[in-house]
């Protein structure tokens, strides 16, 4: 095994000077007080990986860039990742899920895209909010500068001042590690979201090319992600899928010759495609490109996503990025045995659980990615597969038997055909009457339930109304003006700001008890740190009414005020919690209370507890 030495040069205190005067408030924090203890020291130059897209969104930018990180990581180097986003928006937290997929949530409370879901995930890093740029961040940035004066009266313009912010926006927040090791990363992987041509991602586009010629080609890596698409058959005959297939890299070399123009020279193509590309394919996107062969990559359609990494590993993608970035010497031999031994558990699993998924957002899968993530990764920990059967909230409605009953009698026969069911986070009415059937349909008949955010909430609304008999008990989100609040709105919230006035990120839960089940799947401990997005909670002042009557709040926060987690003692799984575990779940170490409902829907709940005291989550599968 190589070790891995140390490239380093002397940072102009300019660079320090700029960093320090950066306005990106958490990484500027970090930064500064890093380069202040090495002000005399030497530390590594950074190496740039750029992901970019083509022809069309949607390819898998953000699968791609985060199995690049997991070869390079597998090769003994430390990986860190940015993605840009080039909308206006500040940040992803006021845009609906039908609009761009879930909003993630970090530790620090940073609402992002998805895509640093998927990074977290595949590197088992700890990322910030400063870890996703938009075009609002940057914006934002320059125009606080030039209120203060900091331009010194020139006229503020795209070039150099939005670029410049870009580029320092970069240089400062790769060297924050992320790992939970001190000093900076190897490697920055970069996503830029959307397509080349896009009129808003310009900026970028120009920013990334200075800094290209800024840092040198040893430190920078392009890799073009697009389209290889395959049309149905035109006329009666296609001669040959050879042809066929070649006809068909048209789009890829548009898509790279506006890349060039822009002044970017890709270094590979990452091809999409549905089946693996022809040689004779390779050959022409390599003439017309200007690409090697050899780092023209192909990833076609797999059984799942974790074999990825293991199709770059296969074309030894790993090699060529190292070439590129003058690492060879350095790396070591790639090792990604534990991603081949998840990829073939999961292709070998032929057993499965059905799951019903009662939420609002259920036409978009995307909205729910993170959860569909921490159900596979509890499933496959139980050497089962996740039947995720999705159900329309409004669809279990009374009004909708009216409206639409083949809908409401194909919800509903869903449901009951479920082993368990799932109520994910939300926001707005639509909706809550079929989560609260779903709730009281699981309580009632000893399913087990697991309720997330909106769906602890709808849970202990439904209880109150069923067995407290509060007929108009409520959430002031769905009733403003409702007499019996079991729901109210935070008092630190904001009525007026959407955009980050949520109570968010990582946040301490206390457990009341020892004995319970939400404790014992998270290894008897006495606490947990899960990450949070909501601006109502369960109103303190019924708590004792509902744990009179049977509910328990087994989890509250520090203060013993706010209400985190709930249980049915009497029910075989019945849990509610305030927080988003699944964003916390990792490849084989899938969230507690997951794990718990896939557990429970299987009949392996109590022997697993039992067992917690003498082994980990895979003694299941020895049962």
């Amino acid at each position: 095994m190589w070790m891995l030495t140390r490239y380093a040069f002397w940072v102009p205190s300019r660079t320090f000077k700029r960093a320090a005067t950066q306005q990106i408030p958490a990484a500027r924090r970090v930064v500064s007080s890093t380069v202040s203890s090495w002000q005399k020291e030497k530390v590594e130059k950074m190496k740039y990986v750029v992901v970019t897209g083509g022809v069309v969104s949607g390819l898998g930018k953000g699968v791609t860039a985060s199995s690049i990180g997991v070869v390079l990581k597998a090769c003994g180097l430390r990986v860190t990742s940015i993605k840009i986003d080039p909308y206006l928006n500040t940040d992803a937290g006021t845009m609906s899920p039908f609009e761009h997929g879930e909003v993630f949530v970090l530790d620090d409370g940073g609402e992002v895209d998805l895509d640093l879901g998927n990074y977290e995930r595949f590197l088992d890093v700890t990322l910030t909010k400063d870890n996703n740029i938009t075009t609002g961040k940057i914006y934002q940035s320059v125009l606080e500068k030039e209120r203060k004066g900091d331009y010194l009266g020139k006229t503020v313009q795209v070039v150099p001042h939005i670029t410049d912010a870009i580029k320092d926006w970069i240089e400062s927040v790769s060297l924050v590690p992320v790992d939970g090791e001190e000093g900076p990363a190897d490697v920055c992987v970069i996503e830029l979201g959307g397509t080349v041509g896009d009129i808003e991602s310009m900026p970028f586009i120009e920013a990334l090319r200075q800094l290209y010629f800024s840092v040198g080609q040893d430190n920078f890596c392009l890799i073009h992600v697009s389209l290889i698409p395959v049309l149905g058959v035109v006329g009666e005959q296609v001669i040959s899928y050879a042809t066929y297939m070649i006809k068909k890299t048209k789009p890829t070399q548009h898509s790279v010759r506006e890349l060039r123009a822009l002044g970017l020279i890709p270094h590979f193509l990452a091809c999409r495609s549905a089946q693996p590309l022809l040689e004779n394919a390779k050959q022409k996107l390599s003439q017309f490109c200007h690409v090697p062969v050899a780092n023209i990559l192909n990833i076609h359609d797999v059984p799942n996503i974790w074999h990825i990494p293991l199709l770059l590993q296969n074309q030894s993608a790993h090699d060529a990025i190292l070439k590129q970035l003058d690492l060879l010497s350095v790396a070591r031999h790639v090792d990604l045995q534990e991603w081949t031994r998840r990829a073939e558990t999961s292709d070998n699993i032929t057993k499965s659980v059905s799951i019903a998924m009662v939420g609002k957002y259920v036409g978009l899968t995307d909205s729910y990615l993170s959860v569909v993530k921490a159900l596979m990764h509890a499933c496959i920990a139980c050497s089962l597969k996740p039947s995720i059967a999705w159900i329309a909230a409004s669809d279990l409605e009374d009004d909708s038997a009216k409206l639409n009953p083949e809908a409401h009698a194909a919800a509903w026969k869903t449901l009951r055909g479920a082993a368990c069911v799932l109520v994910p986070g939300g926001f707005g009415d639509r909706g809550v009457k079929g989560m609260m059937l779903a709730a009281r349909y699981a309580r009632e008949n000893s399913v087990p339930y697991l309720g997330i955010c909106l769906g602890m909430q709808i849970s202990v609304i439904e209880f109150a109304r069923s067995v407290l008999h509060l007929e108009k008990a409520n959430s002031e989100e769905f009733d403003p003006q409702t007499p019996e609040r079991v729901v109210i709105f935070m008092p630190e919230g904001s009525k007026t700001h959407m955009g980050s006035t949520m109570r968010l990120g990582s946040r301490r839960t206390l457990f009341q008890t020892p004995d319970c089940i939400t404790a014992k799947l998270y290894n008897n401990s006495e606490y947990v740190d899960e990450r949070h997005r909501h601006r109502y909670e369960v109103n303190p002042e019924i708590v004792g009414s509902l744990e009179e009557a049977g509910l328990k709040f087994v989890g509250r926060d520090e203060s013993g005020k706010r209400m985190e987690i709930l249980e049915l003692p009497d029910h075989p799984f019945y849990i509610g919690v305030q927080f988003h575990p699944e964003f916390k779940s990792r490849p084989g170490r899938p969230s507690a209370p997951f794990l718990g409902l896939v557990l429970a829907a299987t009949g392996k709940l109590e022997a697993y507890v039992k067992r917690q005291q003498n082994g980990s989550v895979y003694a299941i599968h020895q049962q």
